[in-house]
């Protein structure tokens, strides 16, 4: 879009480096992955547990949402209500969580909330991020497993990648999750659609947008990407862990904000 300028663009990618290092002290404040600096971050909802503390006391368990059937809509959703003035922005999760704590914080300063949906590998080895994500507010939910072709697979395969990341997110959490998304693909097969109505989520959360930050465009060509076709209604697809997303968030987050856009969940959004 013609309305960044070379000034825009190198004040995103200023603010991006910015995340990114405040993402690595907040990581550096949670080496055990207990994470010391989370009251200093965001505070904390009142469903949420208190993290562990410093004597090794357990955690209260999570109360996490689980998913809900909007009897009005499709099994497969790509967008909500037209007629009001919402989008949801959703990150596909894995990667450095340094850096998807900072796109979290990035987030919650703007007064928005995500939708993040976990690859249950990422889960195993960054547990602490599924109480991270709840304790902003924000939507977490099953991304499969392992992050492979879901809907190549057989009905076996696939049983096992979707049941593999709710079982991760039912420990963690409580809850299988709010929503579910097919790894690799915008919208389920028919029959991983009937899986995961199987495995507890009555609905398959697509979008209508898709910023295609996973191709590494920039942080400029991220940015067209949403704002060139969002509307009231819309669900964004994002992703953790690539730098230009980063780079892109604060400049999105005001543009959105500037076209009274409100940053939602998706079950704000949808409900």
């Amino acid at each position: 879009m013609g309305w960044m300028t070379t000034s825009d663009r190198r004040s995103a990618l200023r603010a991006g480096a910015g995340l990114v290092a405040g993402g690595a002290i907040a990581a550096a404040c949670s080496p055990s992955g207990a994470s010391p600096c989370a009251a200093r971050r965001t505070p904390a909802s009142p469903s949420a547990a208190s993290a562990p503390s410093a004597s090794g006391a357990a955690a209260r368990p999570l109360v996490a949402p689980s998913p809900r059937a909007f009897p009005r809509q499709p099994v497969q959703i790509a967008h909500g209500p037209r007629d009001r003035p919402r989008v949801a922005l959703t990150f596909h999760g894995q990667g450095d969580p340094a850096v998807a704590r900072a796109l979290l914080g990035e987030a919650e300063r703007h007064g928005a909330r995500v939708t993040v949906l976990a690859v249950g590998t990422w889960l195993d080895e960054h547990p602490d991020i599924a109480r991270r994500i709840l304790d902003g507010g924000h939507d977490l939910g099953n991304h499969t497993q392992r992050h492979l072709d879901v809907n190549a697979m057989s009905e076996a395969e696939a049983t096992a990648e979707i049941a593999g990341c709710a079982e991760r997110l039912r420990r963690l959490t409580g809850s299988i999750g709010t929503w579910f998304r097919p790894s690799r693909a915008a919208r389920a097969s028919p029959l991983v659609e009937r899986l995961a109505q199987r495995a507890g989520y009555p609905h398959v959360l697509s979008y209508d947008v898709d910023s295609l930050d996973f191709t590494s465009p920039g942080a400029p060509a991220v940015t067209r990407n949403v704002l060139g076709g969002v509307r009231n209604g819309s669900v964004v697809s994002l992703h953790f862990g690539h730098a230009d997303t980063v780079a892109a968030l604060p400049v999105l987050l005001d543009e959105l904000a500037r076209r009274r856009l409100r940053a939602v969940t998706a079950t704000e959004l949808i409900g």
